[in-house]
């Protein structure tokens, strides 16, 4: 693993490497508090050495025997000797063997000093060890080197510098503590990191091209409003509606030579957003002026049909099972936006259905009315169904969910789709947070919500406006007086348009043919009732209706399909 690619899972994993860090210097923290201050006291003591002679030899002699045996002196400082007497005097709560643990003495180099350390939690008590130690040194030094036949010893000890109060404590030493904590968080933040790192195997966005052999073709971001309004391209502008028309763009132009029309939307497993997906992008591509035909061909967990708010009982199955006509289960919706095929009546083998001679005639007939036909199916791992319609049709949009989609799954539903010979036209990434954007795309700014902010300060800024961001109110033309010929023109146009009345105040055949011709017109009170049913049809879409009257060539006998009891039609139109 080179140096850059640690640095890239640092930038990744950042938040651990945080959290390690903060973890461990809070540790460091804790315990620098918890721990009790230490205080050391010293105390300097100086070795000399007195015998007869020459002046010169007496001092060089002198010097050399003392400097040979300071050495040995400072291991005489642990002798029971030298601390009991000092247990004595000061009443200290403790025992040779606890002093000796926080008495130490050390002798300077090419030096006849003795440095006398006397560490304690109390200040002043380790002042007065040190002081009483060096002095009981020095007595115990001179007792041992006093000859044995009597005399003076040549060896006299003196304190000559004695111990001072210490200020400070010299442990803990929270500088060093802190500073020793970050490095050791730091550290344990990233090997946290590259094992994390090398332990996740989700589908992040960098994996799509690895395993698939192309980039995906569009990044979905996570939208909390999903759950409560999850068709986001009903709503004009914003970040989602950018993110599903980029979709429909890099599926229009994915492949020029054979651009795909029939197009299967699934995924690994469930709950990856597949189905949020597929309607999004038809009403995406219906938006764009194009015939749009969303198939529910989720038999087993039908939910198409709930998130656009239709009603499911009838649809495919019941065509092809040759219950139905084709063109009675086609339910247009939005006045006509686009039209949904529902799942219908859950069937004993849904794959032997969508795999049946049947099915492919009904996906034939949807090519040829309509541009684009989007299928909803069901995962590829659970159940076989999305293969079976990806082999019939164009082929099939792969979608992954961040950070919940592994590898190993991505790659099983890749080689379940290579093994029935469909064409993989891409993947799409759903649910990708904002950090996740911004590693992918590198930035996360919504540039729709900052394109209607611009325009709402341009049109505040526009003279004669209210300041609340609405445009201007244009000045009232003036009003034109109407001339008398044109008042008689006027009631003569109006008196020919209306219907004569037979005799005895009865319509004639006239009146039928003239109720006829406006109620195919686009003023009939019909189409308004059509429109608030939401079942209304736009102009150009009664020949595309009148292409569904024909019956679809469907095998009277399909194998493993049985209902409990014979569906009837609702009629054309129905919605909910």
């Amino acid at each position: 693993m080179t140096l850059r690619a640690y640095l890239r899972i640092l930038l990744k994993r950042w938040r651990i490497v945080v959290a390690c860090t903060v973890l461990v210097v809070g540790a460091a923290a804790t315990l620098t508090y918890l721990t009790p201050p230490t205080y050391a006291a010293n105390a300097t003591a100086f070795v000399a050495i007195s015998s007869a002679g020459t002046a010169d030899a007496s001092i060089y002699q002198s010097s050399q025997f003392a400097m040979q045996r300071v050495k040995s002196y400072t291991e005489v400082v642990k002798s029971p000797d030298v601390l009991q007497p000092v247990i004595d005097d000061l009443d200290l709560p403790m025992t040779v063997r606890d002093l000796r643990r926080v008495v130490t003495a050390e002798n300077p180099v090419d030096t006849v000093l003795i440095t006398v350390t006397a560490t304690d939690g109390s200040s002043a008590r380790a002042q007065a060890i040190a002081n009483a130690v060096s002095d009981q040194l020095g007595v115990v030094i001179e007792r041992l080197e006093t000859p044995r036949d009597g005399g003076q010893s040549p060896v006299k000890v003196t304190t000559t510098v004695p111990s001072q109060r210490p200020q400070f404590p010299i442990s803990p030493r929270i500088p060093l503590n802190m500073a020793l904590g970050l490095l050791a968080g730091l550290a344990l933040g990233v090997v946290v990191a590259v094992i994390r790192e090398q332990q996740d195997t989700t589908v992040k966005g960098d994996e799509l091209e690895d395993l698939t052999g192309r980039p995906a073709l569009a990044l979905i971001g996570l939208n909390q409003q999903v759950k409560t309004h999850p068709l986001i391209t009903m709503q004009g502008h914003g970040r989602g509606v950018e993110e599903f028309r980029s979709l429909r763009t890099t599926l229009q132009f994915v492949d020029v030579d054979e651009p795909p029309r029939v197009i299967v939307i699934t995924s690994a497993l469930a709950a990856e957003g597949k189905t949020t997906t597929a309607c999004n992008l038809a009403i995406a591509l219906a938006q764009s002026s194009l015939r749009v035909c969303l198939v529910e061909a989720d038999m087993r967990r039908p939910n198409a049909s709930t998130l656009m708010g239709v009603d499911g009982s009838i649809g495919l199955s019941n065509v092809v099972a040759g219950q139905i006509d084709l063109a009675d289960a086609l339910m247009p919706w939005h006045r006509g936006l686009l039209t949904i095929l529902p799942a219908g009546t859950t069937p004993p083998d849904p794959t032997r259905l969508l795999g049946s001679k049947n099915m492919a005639a009904v996906l034939a007939t949807l090519r040829a009315d309509f541009d684009f036909v989007i299928i909803d199916a069901p995962p590829i791992l659970p159940v076989s169904d999305a293969a079976v319609l990806a082999r019939s049709a164009d082929g099939a949009v792969l979608v992954a969910r961040y950070g919940k989609t592994r590898r190993e799954q991505l790659t099983s539903a890749i080689a379940d789709l290579d093994a029935v010979k469909a064409r993989l036209i891409g993947t799409a990434l759903t649910m990708v947070p904002a950090r996740g954007q911004r590693d992918l795309r590198g930035h996360d700014e919504d540039y729709a919500a900052l394109a209607a902010v611009s325009e709402s300060d341009w049109a505040a800024a526009l003279p004669g406006s209210s300041g609340d961001g609405s445009a201007p109110e244009p000045a009232a033309a003036p009003k034109a007086v109407p001339t008398a010929a044109a008042v008689v023109e006027d009631r003569v146009a109006t008196s020919s348009d209306q219907p004569r009345e037979q005799p005895g105040g009865k319509e004639g055949p006239d009146a039928d043919r003239n109720r006829d011709a406006g109620r195919g017109g686009s003023g009939g009170g019909n189409r308004d009732d059509d429109d608030r049913d939401g079942g209304g049809i736009r102009n150009g879409d009664r020949d595309r209706d009148g292409r569904h009257e024909r019956p679809v060539a469907l095998d009277p006998k399909v194998v493993g399909t049985s209902f409990s009891k014979t569906m009837k039609p609702s009629g054309r139109g129905r919605v909910h």
